[in-house]
């Protein structure tokens, strides 16, 4: 399977009211792999950038002014996209701005050129409900370094979610944490041009269980624990008691 890890920068918040994108970055995957083979470009927007996405992104008009429009980079990249699945964070946020700068060409949406889309943001709530679920969050909590980011970049975040999206469908914990995982990717997924609605379902076969026995460092350090909880529960502990005996069964006349 080709997925592609897509993010961009913007001059605001506000695909609608006019805001365009500043900056592209694709990230490869084949079959769960990185292959290096990256799409990366600045894009000159036309129009001022809002100060509240400058401190964002840290780009520049005047970084920009010499760059590509929209128009020059827009073969490249959907030629680059080919049909993969897309893996974006906040997805419609992204689909929205790219959608509107290809309808701005007359182009088709992106749910033309992709096959459909994994909403990472929507994925990490469905796993852990209720906690921070942004890009640092999420690498603070799967442990991938993200100090070099100081400021937010297309190409590193894209980075940076591609370690994340490996990282939350690994499932190495157990069994149930693949499953869950799996399921969550499974609803997260969607057309690319719906921008995060419509859930398209998508199945996959499951590998076989590893198990692996406990040592006996382990198991007793297992015991020790279990003696700890008991004490603390005053002997009351339910694993303890012995199980009732099974009542006798009077015969009926």
């Amino acid at each position: 399977m080709r997925q592609i890890v897509l993010d961009t920068e913007t001059t605001g918040l506000n695909a609608k009211l006019g805001d365009r994108v500043i900056e592209i970055a694709c990230v490869e995957m084949i079959n769960r792999r990185l292959t290096g083979k990256h799409f990366h470009c600045y894009v000159n927007p036309e129009r001022e950038i809002d100060e509240g996405a400058l401190k964002v992104h840290g780009i520049t008009l005047e970084f920009l002014a010499d760059k590509p429009k929209f128009q020059d980079v827009a073969q490249s990249f959907v030629e680059y996209l080919d049909g993969a699945e897309l893996i974006i964070h906040n997805a419609a946020f992204d689909l929205d701005f790219l959608n509107e700068e290809l309808a701005r060409l007359q182009l088709p949406d992106m749910g033309r050129h992709s096959s459909g889309v994994i909403d990472t943001l929507r994925m990490a709530r469905e796993l852990h409900p209720g906690k921070r679920n942004s890009l640092d969050a999420l690498c603070d909590r799967y442990g991938i370094n993200n100090a070099h980011r100081t400021l937010h970049g297309a190409l590193l975040d894209a980075e940076l979610l591609a370690e994340v999206f490996l990282a939350m469908t690994r499932g190495q914990d157990s069994l149930a944490i693949e499953l869950g995982q799996q399921d969550a990717a499974e609803r997260a997924r969607a057309p690319a041009g719906s921008a995060g609605e419509g859930l398209a379902v998508l199945h996959h076969e499951r590998g076989s269980l590893q198990v692996v026995v406990a040592d006996a460092e382990e198991l007793a350090a297992h015991t020790a624990l279990l003696a700890g909880m008991a004490r603390e529960a005053g002997g009351a502990a339910l694993w303890l008691r012995e199980p009732p005996a099974p009542a006798e069964v009077q015969p009926t006349s």
